[in-house]
This record gives structure tokens, sequence and C-alpha cells, in this order.
């Protein structure tokens, strides 16, 4: 078995988590061997029942069919040349990231957008000031394809002819939120739709905080539209910081729900968002 097939197994196999089959490869590239999961199971210490189920599912019918199903779809591996710099450099990024459309844009200095659910009037005014000029300067712009602040983040990107990139929760051949599923075809084309998982992957809840990692390691920094005080806007954010990422907030109304977020990250430091020229310094580093 090749590198590629074991990571590729690897990532579709049940029994342990990311945080396990990242030590699991990091064993596997030390010792050069891709051969023998069980002893390498053995080597990052998995208990036998643990190891046992690992090591049944990635040998699986199951696996393999899937293996199958998804060689025509275009995907990157981890540690490849083209896989993107940035994500990689994250804590656990994907091992296999499956996408449609231009993957040279994953490697771009981007910003990503997130928001609440919710599409108010404040939060699409803030996205029409703050974020054309950065389409037309040319940055790509990372979102998650879902309702709300993300999916306008998207429209704006494409009316501007600008280069989306949406990250989903679920397979390429699957559409989530359904309504956005023209919204996902039109990112593809004229950009790229991104995800971990296979063909068919339902978005169950679990994949969001999932998909959220991927935004946030994408992007070289973070804008918040808008957000209550606990949301997934607010989840992004934080990964975006424990990535190193810088993330920019935009104020609002201590009064409004959908601000009060955005409110406390300025609080806790992050950089107000007042001009499109305070998003760009960011994405250029100065």
């Amino acid at each position: 078995m090749d590198k590629h097939e074991f990571i590729w197994r690897l990532s579709l196999a049940q029994g342990v988590g990311l945080i396990g089959k990242h030590k699991l490869l990091a064993a596997a590239e030390s010792e050069a061997r891709y051969d023998d999961l069980t002893l390498l199971a053995a080597r990052v210490g998995l208990d036998d029942d643990h190891a046992t189920r690992l090591v049944t599912s990635f040998y699986s019918p199951t696996v393999s069919q899937q293996l199958e199903q998804n060689a025509r779809v275009p995907h990157l591996f981890l540690g490849d040349a083209d896989y993107p710099s940035q994500l990689a450099e994250t804590a656990t990024p994907p091992l296999v990231l499956y996408y449609q459309g231009d993957a040279s844009l994953l490697n771009q200095a981007s910003l990503a957008v997130v928001g609440s659910r919710q599409l108010i009037g404040y939060a699409k005014q803030a996205l029409t000031t703050l974020l054309t000029p950065v389409v037309v300067a040319n940055y790509p712009i990372v979102s998650g394809l879902a309702r709300g602040v993300d999916g306008e983040a998207h429209v704006l990107t494409l009316q501007q002819a600008g280069r989306p990139i949406g990250v989903i929760g679920c397979g390429l051949d699957v559409n989530y939120p359904p309504e956005n599923a023209a919204l996902q075809t039109a990112v593809a084309a004229h950009g790229v739709v991104v995800t971990e998982y296979p063909l068919t992957t339902r978005p169950l809840p679990y994949h969001f905080p999932e998909r959220n990692r991927i935004i946030a390691g994408l992007s070289k920094a973070c804008l918040v539209i808008t957000a209550e005080e606990k949301s997934g806007s607010l989840i992004t954010a934080n990964q975006a910081l424990q990535e190193n990422r810088n993330v920019l907030a935009v104020p609002g109304l201590i009064n409004m729900r959908f601000s009060r977020g955005c409110n406390q990250l300025i609080a806790a430091g992050a950089r107000p968002a007042l001009t499109a020229t305070d998003l760009v310094e960011e994405l250029v580093g100065v």
C-alpha cells in the first residue's frame, strides 16, 4: 500500500478521531511504512478496542467502496505540494481535501467572512461597504455556503466577478442548505468548493464545527460581520485566533443582539472593521 492510499483509507476509517489519525500518520511517516496499521496503532498507544475497530474499518469493503466511489473526485492529500500551505500548518488539517473548481485559490491570501444565519439589514450594508473593495482587489473570499451572512458573502463576491471559496460540511454531491444549491454550483464554477467529507456524506451537526476550522485555516484573516453571544461565527473566530489568524469584527449597537458577539470580540482585542482598508491591511500584512 502506498502513502496516498494509506492516508485516504485512514481518513475514511472509523474507530479513532482526527487527532488520533494524525498521530498514526506521523508514526507511519517516521518509520516510512504504510503496510501495518496494527503495529502503528500500538506505536501511538491505542487501546485494544479502538485499535481493533480502526483496523477492521481501515481494511473493510465499505472503505474500499468509498475509495472507488471518490476516485474521480478531485482531491488533495495532506503533505502534497499543492495542498493548501496555510491549512497544512493548522493543528488538525484534513487528511484529504475534496474539491470542485479552481484549487489554486486555496493557496492565495484570502479573507474568511462569517456571520449570523439571519441576514439583517445592517449585516448586508456592512458586507457591501467592507467586502466590495476587497473582492475588487482580487482577494478570494472564504465562507461556509450557509444561510445568512455566509451565503450573502458568496453572492456579493460573484456579483463583483470575484473568487469565492466555499467550505461545506457534507459531500460535494450534497447541497446544504437546499436553497443554496444554485449558489454552490456558481461558487464551484467561478471559484472552488471544498470539503473533507466524501461523496454522499450528509450534513451532520458535528460537521459544522469541523468545517469552521477549515474556513479559519484557509484564510489569512477572519471577518465577523454579525454574531450573537453564542454562535458558530464565534467558534470560527476562536479557531482563527488559535491558528494565529487575525480576527476583525464589525462593531454594532450595544442593544442589538446580532452585534453582541462582535462587540465582545472587539473588547477582547479583535480589530474593529471600520473600512475596507482595515481588511486589506491584514491581507497584505501591513
